[in-house]
C-alpha cells in the first residue's frame, strides 16, 4: 500500500523483530542508527495503551548530504525514519517515506536525484530485508 507519500509493507515477524533487521542490516551496510523509540513502551510509562510500535531513525551523510544541498529544507525528513506497528489484528506492517516524495515535497532537483535513487533502493533492500520470513 503507498498512501501520502508513505509505503507500508507487511512484516512476517514482529515488531521488535522487524526493528532489530533494520538496525542489523543498515548497520552491516555502514549506515548509522541515530535513535531507536519505542512508542508503545513510551505510552505505557505515561498510563496508556498502545500496541507495539517502534520507530528507527538511520542514514548517513553520504545519503542526506546532497539533498539538504539542494534544498535545506529536507533536513526536515533527514536522517530516513522507519516505522514498525501492530495493528489491532495483531498484523505487523513497516511504514517509511518514499523517497520520490520526499524530493517533490522539499523540490529537489536534478543535482540530488542520484541520491534520492540510492536512497530509494537502499529503502526497498532495508524493508525486504526487515519484513521477510
Amino acid at each position: 500500500m503507498d498512501d501520502n507519500g508513505l509505503v507500508t509493507v507487511r512484516s512476517a515477524v514482529s515488531v521488535r523483530e522487524t526493528v532489530d533487521r533494520i538496525v542489523a542490516t543498515v548497520s552491516a551496510h555502514g549506515l548509522i542508527v541515530f535513535a531507536r523509540i519505542d512508542h508503545g513502551d513510551g505510552a505505557a510509562r505515561a498510563g496508556l495503551a498502545l500496541r507495539p510500535t517502534e520507530l528507527v531513525i538511520f542514514g548517513h551523510p553520504r545519503g542526506g548530504t546532497p539533498l539538504m544541498q539542494d534544498s535545506q529544507t529536507a533536513g526536515l525528513d533527514l536522517p530516513i525514519r522507519a516505522l514498525a506497528w501492530e495493528d489491532a489484528d495483531g498484523a505487523v506492517w513497516l511504514t517509511y517515506e518514499r523517497p520520490a516524495w520526499l524530493a517533490a515535497r522539499h523540490g529537489l532537483g536534478a543535482a540530488s536525484a542520484a541520491a534520492v535513487e540510492a536512497i530509494a533502493a537502499g529503502l526497498d533492500m532495508v524493508a525486504k530485508a526487515a519484513t521477510a520470513t
